[in-house]
């Protein structure tokens, strides 16, 4: 609720950028000035330099069932480092973000990404122990917009990125499907 109509402008215009080369229909949902693609963020950190927002990622709570276990978690999405900073370690800075994502409460965080971030992201959170990157898990959810030329869920096979909070990893549920119990969430 922070964010006043030019941020959202703002954020709209960097996430169209950000995502539109990895597809058009990536980029589709933050058309008209909209700066989510779910559900709007519990919590986002946005970074910025002389050019505008330099990186972006976002939270909001949401149960999931993984395997047939309910499980609370802080789904991570819209993240996103502005092109022309890729490679520079911007995306480091991103951590500050932890201790706030503490303050949520829940036992982990969740995240998925496009197998082809692989390297990236291992890097990223792979050090320090930070997360576990797990693959070999599909992901459940329902279609944003309902569609009768379309099936209303989607199925994907992409990397799960699990951020221990409250509980070792140890303690999330083993399976292999995890379904959203609804669309994505940010």
């Amino acid at each position: 609720n922070e964010l006043q109509l030019a941020d959202h402008i703002e954020l709209s215009d960097f996430f169209r950028k950000t995502y539109g080369p990895t597809g058009a229909c990536n980029a589709r949902p933050f058309e008209g000035n909209r700066s989510w693609a779910g559900a709007r963020p519990e919590v986002r950190v946005i970074g910025y330099d002389a050019h505008g927002v330099a990186a972006h990622i976002g939270a909001l709570r949401r149960f999931i069932k993984v395997g047939g276990v309910d499980l609370l978690v802080a789904e991570l999405g819209l993240y996103g480092v502005r092109p022309d900073l890729e490679g520079l370690g911007i995306s480091h800075s991103m951590r500050v973000m932890h201790p706030v994502l503490q303050e949520l409460g829940v036992p982990f965080l969740f995240g998925t990404v496009r197998p082809a971030l692989q390297k990236h992201l291992t890097r990223l959170v792979g050090r320090g122990g930070l997360a576990t990157v797990v693959s070999g898990v599909r992901v459940r959810s329902t279609v944003p917009d309902v569609n009768t030329e379309f099936p209303p869920v989607r199925v994907e096979d992409v990397l799960i990125v699990v951020f221990p909070m409250a509980r070792p990893m140890s303690d999330w549920p083993t399976g292999t499907t995890i379904d959203r119990n609804g669309p994505e969430a940010v």
